[in-house]
C-alpha cells in the first residue's frame, strides 16, 4: 500500500499573496520511484472546461521507496481563491510519484484576508 503526504511546516491552510509554503513531502510506496515532485497549482472548478495552471514546482531525483524531503513554494501575487456562482479557482499543494503517478494533495486559499473572494450576484430590481 502507498502513503504520501505534502505536510506544511505550520499547518496552515491558508496564506496570502507572496508568502512562502514550506513543509516535509513524505511517502512510503509499493514500488520504487524514478522522482518525486512537489506542485503548487491552481484549477477552476464549476461549470465548463477545467483550467489548471502549474505555478511552481520542487522535484526529488535521489530517493528511497520510504522517503521525506523538505520543500519551500512561494506563493505569487494572483490569482487569489475565488468562489463565484458559476466557477471557483481552488489553490493545492499536490505530490506527485512518477512514472505510476501515485498522488496526494492538499488544498489552500491564497487571499490578502485568507478567505477565499466570494461574489454573489443578484438579481438587479
Amino acid at each position: 500500500m502507498s502513503r504520501m503526504h505534502p505536510d506544511r511546516a505550520d499547518g496552515k491552510t491558508r496564506y496570502p499573496p507572496g508568502e512562502a509554503i514550506e513543509g516535509v513531502a513524505f511517502w512510503d510506496l509499493a514500488d520504487p520511484p524514478q522522482s518525486i515532485e512537489v506542485r503548487l497549482y491552481w484549477r477552476t472548478q464549476g461549470k465548463g472546461t477545467v483550467d489548471l495552471e502549474l505555478v511552481r514546482n520542487v522535484k526529488f531525483t535521489q530517493i528511497g521507496l520510504s522517503d521525506r524531503k523538505a520543500f519551500r513554494l512561494e506563493l505569487p501575487s494572483a490569482p487569489y481563491s475565488f468562489s463565484g456562482k458559476l466557477v471557483s479557482i481552488v489553490w493545492g499543494v499536490e505530490l506527485v510519484s512518477e512514472p505510476k503517478g501515485d498522488s496526494a494533495n492538499v488544498d489552500i486559499t491564497m487571499s490578502p484576508t485568507g478567505e477565499e473572494v466570494r461574489v454573489d450576484l443578484k438579481p438587479r430590481s
